[in-house]
């Protein structure tokens, strides 16, 4: 069966990875989706490496796993649109295209045609996605942004990294380019939210998608605790600002993961650790009151988890019904029968490495489910394949 997005033509301009992954999102729900990129050397990600695919004899080829991250499903063209010749293959790539995604700096695609209303002008349906480090306007908006910056600029890692006065104290970034991976999320919405409007109006629009506005949006409760109260949240390291016990604690042989979020699974946690006094107790019967009362608490659970190993406590505290879970490095989580069962790692053939490992898409539609089509592409793979396609050139 088709896929949900078969038909649609998305041209893809931008490159690293929030970009990157609002086109993958598209590709994997059935569009054709073109990657324009330089000749010669293609998108930055392409380089940024090790580790870098591995052949069939286990050396290294041509292809980082940051690129393989966010390209799948994707067809790759090779023009220097700094040239006439290549602007002008992309205007007429563009005239038939459905949607462009781009992440230049503000106005760095006019001095070539290729800005928003200058294609608009070819193509009143084209709905055009601009993402950027901090938008088309604004005091800022000339800047360069990056997914590290933006997460300190935007307050991400005001909330992130251990407590003030712990040991090992101060921000700590997440360990993915978060803000990115959101972005994309936020400029694939988007894009479709403009396509089902166009169904309507019969027009394209522009779409201005900025990580740090996206950055503050996805604060989420964080913010809101600020903007509720006006005092800036503070760094709990794997606490929870909001909810006790929501966090780390150390067991017999490592670490897990308890996630109490009301006072019945508190109660059955207080039974299964064996204190069903700390769930009559004042100060710890109801979220309010352990919230104000963390600093005695947590004490008191961590010197109760320490005897039990972590699948001791996870499977004790799973029959009773309290979420808890592992903390699992990479090799774990794919080995993991849950992931294993919902099929998140998946294999498709390579030019050059004759397979390569990728993650699956995690929507599941019934009727159009993602599709895994096409590795990523080597640089200029499809350019004459395009041409013909799209052009009939």
């Amino acid at each position: 069966m088709p896929g949900a997005l078969s038909g649609l033509k998305v041209l893809d301009l931008s490159r690293v990875l929030a970009g990157p992954w609002a086109g993958q999102m598209l590709a994997d729900l059935g569009a054709d989706v073109v990657k324009v990129e330089r000749p010669g050397s293609g998108d930055d990600t392409r380089a940024w490496g090790p580790p870098y695919l591995k052949d069939a004899d286990g050396r290294d080829t041509s292809e980082a796993a940051y690129f393989l991250c966010a390209n799948r499903n994707k067809r790759s063209i090779a023009i220097d649109f700094t040239q006439p010749e290549g602007q002008q293959q992309v205007r007429e790539l563009a005239a038939r295209a459905d949607v462009l995604i781009e992440n230049f700096k503000v106005g760095g695609l006019a001095a070539y045609g290729l800005d928003h209303v200058s294609l608009q002008a070819l193509n009143p349906r084209l709905i055009y996605c601009s993402v950027t480090g901090f938008g088309q306007d604004g005091p800022y908006s000339r800047r360069a942004g990056y997914d590290f910056m933006i997460q300190g600029l935007g307050g991400l890692m005001s909330v992130t990294g251990r407590a003030d006065g712990e040991q090992g104290a101060g921000p700590v970034k997440v360990g993915v380019a978060l803000t990115d991976v959101l972005t994309g999320l936020y400029a694939s919405n988007a894009i479709l939210a403009a396509l089902a409007e166009r169904e309507r109006s019969g027009l394209g629009q522009h779409i201005d998608l900025a990580l740090l506005d996206v950055q503050v949006a996805c604060l989420a409760n964080q913010a809101l605790n600020y903007l509720t109260t006006g005092q800036p949240p503070r760094r709990l390291g794997n606490a929870h600002p909001n909810i006790v016990p929501y966090q780390d604690f150390p067991t017999a042989d490592g670490d897990f993961i308890l996630t109490v979020g009301n006072d019945g699974q508190f109660r059955k946690f207080c039974e299964v650790a064996g204190h069903p006094e700390w769930a009559d107790d004042p100060r710890f019967a109801s979220n309010a009151a352990r919230v104000a009362h963390r600093a005695e608490l947590i004490p008191l659970i961590r010197q109760v988890t320490v005897f039990r190993t972590t699948a001791e406590w996870v499977a004790l505290l799973e029959q009773a019904g309290v979420p808890c879970g592992p903390i699992n490095d990479l090799a774990a989580v794919f080995a993991d029968p849950q992931v294993q069962a919902r099929q998140l790692k998946v294999t498709l053939e390579h030019p050059l490495a004759g397979q390569v490992d990728l993650v699956a898409n995690p929507i599941r539609l019934s009727r159009t489910p993602a599709e895994y089509r096409a590795a990523p592409p080597l640089l200029g793979q499809h350019t004459r394949e395009v041409l013909a396609d799209w052009l009939g050139a």
